[in-house]
């Protein structure tokens, strides 16, 4: 049995937060998705709309943009991510550049249209809140990694889920509805 001192030793970081360095502006700029973490509720969903914002920069959903702008996120966010965990603690709201990440990913290869961004949108929150298997396991790792994993995850059955329902002609038509005049 422990003693209560160990404990909390335990159950309290090495170092008081007080003497853990804050990250730096570029740093918090970057992991929190251009600050849309410090939201001060739905931080997540903040995130994931300033991703689709960006996502219709004309051009953007090019393969060859898209896939690099996805590879570079995720190796910057789960550096970014690890940082703001050491401040901040496990999976800190603040981080929202692995949300941005998930809803790219939730729309690689998928046609260019409002509906399907919509979904995207809808389907990725649902999923990314009920962190279907491995990404609830995932979400509870410690580190950059365990962040950004759980929401790629979360994208990657978004991505399969509209795939497969472009398969359903009345929906297929649903999701490519408002076509944008510069989507490709």
């Amino acid at each position: 049995m422990t003693s209560q001192a160990e404990s909390q030793n335990l159950s309290s970081p090495a170092l008081p937060s007080a003497a853990i360095p804050e990250p730096s502006l570029l740093v918090k700029a970057f992991a929190s998705g251009l600050f849309t973490g410090y939201s001060p509720i739905a931080s997540g969903t903040a995130g994931s709309a300033l991703a689709l914002l960006i996502y219709f920069i004309p051009g953007f959903e090019h393969p060859v943009i898209i896939v690099t702008v996805c590879f570079l996120t995720f190796l910057l966010g789960t550096k970014a991510s690890a940082i703001m965990e050491v401040r901040y603690g496990h999976d800190p709201a603040q981080v929202t550049i692995d949300e941005i990440l998930g809803m790219w990913i939730s729309l690689l290869m998928h046609p260019k249209s409002l509906g399907m961004a919509l979904a995207a949108f809808f389907l990725f929150r649902l999923l990314d809140i009920v962190k279907p298997f491995p990404a609830r396991r995932f979400d509870r790792a410690s580190g950059g990694l365990g962040i950004m994993l759980d929401d790629v995850v979360a994208a990657v059955y978004t991505n399969l889920i509209l795939h497969f329902l472009m398969f359903n002609q009345p929906i297929r038509e649903f999701l490519l509805s408002f076509r944008l005049p510069w989507a490709s």
